[in-house]
């Protein structure tokens, strides 16, 4: 598996220092108006219906099929129901399976928390210019110059509407990180859980079957509102998948705020991510990966650390030089 593409330096500290504590899937925080679990019950167009989907979906007693193993297919299904948590986690079981050899299958599935809901539209079946927070399972590379990274590819993206999805490059330009993972035709089941608390975006998956999270995404500075609608669609167009719902299970987070914070309306927060660059300052950036964010304290001390090291090192080997060289000047006397 190919992980983010970081220096070094940043690639271990960054495993080093993170602590992401994914939630085991306790019962008594999970919160039902926000989950699709078998056999889904309270999907459809019914008022009291708490999904609702739209296109080629495909409800059975298994599992949600959001697209068959078509040509230019397009499906999506939505909760009814707007998310007034601060903090969350999203775990999603899902399959994407067909006859398609490599390379030879797509495009993908989306999972999305965004202000509107049931836009069908070019983005893996969902509107472009959305504004929240999409997770790409992306299945089909269309960049014939991303060479440097495998399909699928697991990317996330924060969009306050301004900005495309850029299909060409497969979101390189506007994307948060991400990791490779091969979750095409698998026996077992496959997981990814997307985790929002405290301004810090993480998303982790289990694709071996060892019962483990394996961490894909983990960026701060991450704003979203509350009132958003969780979703998901997929699309195909020439290459063709089943892209298949298991369940979408939402957790709340029981995390303290400072009063200022709990003061704030946070339904009128506009998506955005302060730490980083604007997107389009990464057009040129070959690996379209994690931007470049300011110093934090811990990065500061670790850098000034590193600096006091080196500088001892430097004397001890100055000195070791010195005295060698003393040594043989007195045996030249």
């Amino acid at each position: 598996r190919q992980s983010c593409h970081l220096p070094l330096p940043f690639l271990l500290l960054h495993f080093t220092l993170l602590k992401c504590d994914i939630t085991d899937g306790n019962v008594e925080h999970l919160k039902r108006e926000h989950s699709l679990m078998k056999p889904y019950q309270g999907v459809g167009s019914s008022p009291s219906s708490q999904w609702d989907f739209w296109g080629s979906t495909l409800v059975t007693s298994s599992y949600v099929r959001l697209t068959p193993d078509e040509r230019s297919k397009q499906g999506s299904i939505w909760n009814t129901v707007p998310v007034h948590l601060k903090d969350w986690e999203m775990h999603v079981q899902y399959k994407i399976h067909g006859s398609g050899k490599k390379n030879l299958h797509g495009d993908g599935i989306a999972i999305w928390y965004t202000k509107e809901r049931l836009h069908p539209g070019p983005v893996f079946g969902n509107q472009d210019h959305f504004v929240g927070l999409a997770l790409f399972v992306d299945t089909f590379c269309n960049d014939l110059h991303g060479m440097d990274r495998s399909f699928p590819y697991i990317s996330a993206m924060v969009n306050n509407g301004s900005l495309p999805y850029d299909h060409g490059n497969d979101g390189r330009t506007s994307e948060l990180g991400g990791c490779s993972s091969e979750i095409r035709n698998k026996d077992h089941d496959t997981y990814l859980a997307i985790r929002y608390s405290k301004g810090r975006l993480t998303v982790m998956i289990d694709i071996d079957d060892k019962n483990e999270w394996k961490e894909c995404i983990d960026i701060g500075g991450v704003r979203l509102p509350t009132g958003y609608y969780f979703g998901a669609s997929a699309a195909t167009g020439d290459l063709s998948d089943n892209h298949d719902i298991i369940s979408m299970k939402m957790y709340q987070l029981m995390v303290e705020h400072a009063p200022d914070e709990d003061s704030l309306d946070w339904t009128k927060i506009e998506p955005s991510v302060s730490l980083l660059k604007s997107p389009k300052d990464n057009i040129d950036d070959p690996t379209g990966n994690f931007r470049s964010t300011p110093l934090t304290g811990w990065k500061v001390f670790l850098l000034l650390l590193c600096a006091l090291l080196g500088i001892v090192v430097c004397g001890v080997v100055g000195a070791v030089v010195f005295q060698k060289r003393q040594e043989r000047n007195r045996r030249f006397y």
